[in-house]
Order: C-alpha cells, then sequence, then structure tokens
C-alpha cells in the first residue's frame, strides 16, 4: 500500500487587543485614533502574534454602561466615532503591510437585543459601523454577542433575534461578510436573577439561531466564534459540544476560535454551585438594584465566585481537571477540533484573549513577556494537536496501522 506523507495542517495564532486596552493613551489615541490600531500591529509583531482580531466598542464617553460596571475595561482600539473611511483604512493597511501582522476579523461585544428600543439601535447602527470598517479593511468576519432582551423570555427573544439580526445579516451578507458569535453566557449582565444573556450561549440555541437564519437566506452568515472558556464555566467540554454538533449535522458552524480558558474553584462550586452567587453580591441594596454603577459590577459574582479566567498556558496542567470539566484541555481541544469540526484549519487563526486579571498588567513591557509565552505555548499546543493528527489519521491509517489506545471521549466526563 503507497505511503501517506506526513503533512500537518497548522492554525495561524492571534491576540484580541482587548488584552491591553491602555497601549495608546487616551489622550494621545482619542484625537487621533488610527494610532492604537498602528501601535497594536506593531505590539503584536513584538510578542510573535501572525494576527490581531481588532476590538472596536462604543467610546466610554457614549456608552450606556459605565465603565465601573463591566467586569473588563472599555477596548475601543478601532474608534469608530468617525466614520471609517478609505484613507483611514489605507493608513491602517500599510501598518499591516509594515508589521507583517494581518487583521483576523473586527470585533464588537455588546448586547444587541437590548430592551431599550433606543439603546438596541444606537449598538445595531455601531454594529454597522464596525461591518463598514471590516469590510475597507478587507477581513472575512466581524464577531459579537448576541444578547438578550431582559422583559422578554427566551423563546420570546427568538422573536427579537429574527426581527433584529436579519436586517443585519442582509447587511453583512452585502458587504461578503460573516458574523460570528462569541457564546458567552453573560451572567453580570444584569443584577436580575438570569443567567444566560446571550442567548447564542450553547450549541442547541446556536441551531435554533442558525436555522431562523436559513429561513431568511442568511444561514451562510450566521457562524459562532467558539470560546472553551465558556464551555467550562457551563460545566460542558469541548469534545462534546464538537460532537454534538456533528452529531446534528452542524459540524460547519464554529468559523473561529478564541482560546482563553476558566479554571473553576471547586470551593466556589460547592458553595453556589454552577448558577454563581445568587444573593447578597453587592449589586443591590435595601432590596433595590443599586444606583452605584461600582456595585452593579458585583452583578459578576454569578461567574467569579465558582471560577477564573486563564490566559493559556497560565494554569497547571492537570489532568483530573480536565476530565471533570474545571479546566480546559488545550490538547483535546484541538484533537477534537480537527477529528469533528468542518473547517478550514489553513485559514483560521487561534485568536489568544487575555482576561486572566492578576496577569491583565497595562503596562506594555510588563505584559510583553506574558503574551509573547501564551502564544507561543498556544502555537506549540496547536501544532502537537496538528502532528498527532496527521500520523493518526493520514500516515498510520494509509498502511492499516491501528492507533493506540483509547483517548478521551464525548458525553463521558
Amino acid at each position: 500500500m503507497p505511503a501517506q506523507p506526513f503533512e500537518p495542517v497548522y492554525m495561524s495564532v492571534g491576540v484580541l487587543t482587548a488584552a491591553l486596552q491602555e497601549l495608546t493613551p487616551r489622550e494621545r489615541r482619542d484625537p487621533d485614533p488610527d494610532v492604537a490600531v498602528e501601535e497594536w500591529l506593531d505590539f503584536a509583531s513584538a510578542v510573535g502574534a501572525d494576527c490581531i482580531e481588532l476590538s472596536a466598542a462604543i467610546h466610554p464617553d457614549l456608552s450606556d454602561i459605565p465603565a465601573e460596571a463591566m467586569l473588563d475595561p472599555v477596548a475601543n482600539t478601532l474608534d469608530l466615532r468617525q466614520p471609517f473611511d478609505k484613507d483611514r483604512a489605507a493608513r491602517v493597511l500599510s501598518a499591516v503591510q509594515a508589521t507583517g501582522v494581518e487583521i483576523a476579523d473586527v470585533a464588537y461585544f455588546d448586547n444587541m437585543l437590548h430592551d431599550d428600543p433606543a439603546i438596541r439601535q444606537q449598538k445595531v447602527d455601531f454594529m454597522m459601523s464596525t461591518m463598514d470598517a471590516a469590510e475597507l479593511l478587507g477581513v472575512r468576519a466581524v464577531c459579537g454577542f448576541v444578547g438578550r432582551d431582559q422583559t422578554k423570555s427566551m423563546d420570546q427573544n427568538l422573536i427579537e433575534f429574527e426581527n433584529t439580526f436579519v436586517p443585519l445579516l442582509k447587511s453583512a451578507k452585502d458587504r461578503g461578510l460573516q458574523y460570528r458569535v462569541e457564546q458567552c453566557p453573560m451572567p453580570g449582565w444584569t443584577a436580575g436573577d438570569n443567567f444566560h444573556n446571550n442567548i447564542g450561549y450553547t450549541p442547541g440555541t446556536w441551531i435554533a439561531l442558525h436555522q431562523i437564519c436559513e429561513r431568511n437566506g442568511v444561514g451562510d452568515q450566521f457562524r459562532i466564534h467558539y470560546d472553551p472558556s465558556h464551555a467550562i464555566l457551563m460545566g460542558q467540554d469541548t469534545r462534546s459540544i464538537f460532537q454534538y454538533l456533528k452529531d446534528e449535522g452542524y459540524d460547519f458552524l464554529i468559523a473561529g476560535m478564541h482560546v482563553k480558558g476558566q479554571v473553576v474553584d471547586s470551593k466556589g462550586v460547592a458553595g453556589w454551585g454552577y448558577g454563581g452567587q445568587t444573593v447578597n453580591r453587592g449589586d443591590w441594596v435595601d432590596g433595590a438594584v443599586s444606583t452605584n454603577p461600582a456595585d452593579l459590577a458585583n452583578s459578576w459574582k454569578k461567574q467569579t465566585v465558582l471560577c477564573e479566567h486563564e490566559l493559556p498556558g497560565t494554569a497547571r496542567h492537570d489532568p483530573l481537571a480536565y476530565l471533570q470539566n474545571r479546566s480546559v484541555d488545550w490538547l483535546d481541544h484541538q484533537l477534537a477540533a480537527r477529528e469533528l469540526l468542518d473547517m478550514d484549519f489553513a485559514t483560521t487563526p487561534l485568536i489568544v484573549e487575555h482576561e486572566y486579571s492578576p496577569a491583565r498588567v497595562q503596562d506594555r513591557d510588563l505584559l510583553q513577556p506574558i503574551l509573547a509565552a501564551s502564544i507561543s505555548f498556544t502555537r506549540h499546543i496547536d501544532r502537537a494537536a496538528a502532528d498527532m493528527y496527521a500520523l493518526q489519521h493520514d500516515v498510520l491509517a494509509a498502511q492499516g496501522i491501528p492507533v493506540q489506545g483509547v483517548g478521551r471521549q464525548a458525553y463521558r466526563s
């Protein structure tokens, strides 16, 4: 029998620019916004990234959510207060060429189904501006959330999704873009009891949302930007999620990936369960939601009481935690993707998202070696997985040589 050559397919590795919001101080970037993108491209080159996911956000002076109420600061590396026109795009693309660092996609993470019509329209308009910028930059996708109307049930939110997102996705289609949904449930978005505040949080709802999109002729525009940290938060594991999608005929749905981990605190789970802290958080005062924006950040205790984000490589190797779905098994994450997803690995980057608070220093010199190490870790893990996959599924299979052992299996953790 003929030999199959050893030809592993490696993924490129990038970084979300929210990792260092203040790389360019606001007093410099507010009057000259594109200098922030130029300096981030230069910084990305210094940390060994192949690309960036360019973070956009409504400027803190214009946002409906005070910065003090957020788990993460506002990351508007791409400032869209003024139109992003061809001249601005040419300046950014010149920096792309000079640094050799590509722009993978443009990201704007917000609640696109806000219950206040005026606020929702503000967010939709900003997403349209984000799409315009993405088109001018020649990227393939924008990345964001779906969100949730807090005044309606989950089923009613499907109707809200159709009303709001079908026009938005038609605009994406006109621009040759995908809209990729990150699946964070965003529990801290409200001081109320709701935990799932982004209805695109799990495979079951991804499929329901995609079916709505297909029905309206925009199925190809709706895709998922998968982040394993959110799976861990909800007691899931990557291999089982990917297997579920394959079983249901939706293995094509994931088109982008964040690499951000999550380390579960077993004591927090013992005290509160996977719903997180439900009372005495500090976001309610005397039986009413606090009017102090800083207090509202305590709503995130629904999440932070039981887990902490991992920057890839900062958590200890912990096989027991992997089997308990209490930390991301990075090697199996990359193996499962290749074994179960219909994805072009040569053109899909792994985007490192840094939200590990103790290491989230807003100082270029201090953060540079941290990010460089995490990007290197991510690259080597992916290469190890690609090598294993090519050896086992191509080289050995072509010669009829069996793969040894059992390995991780879906639905068994």
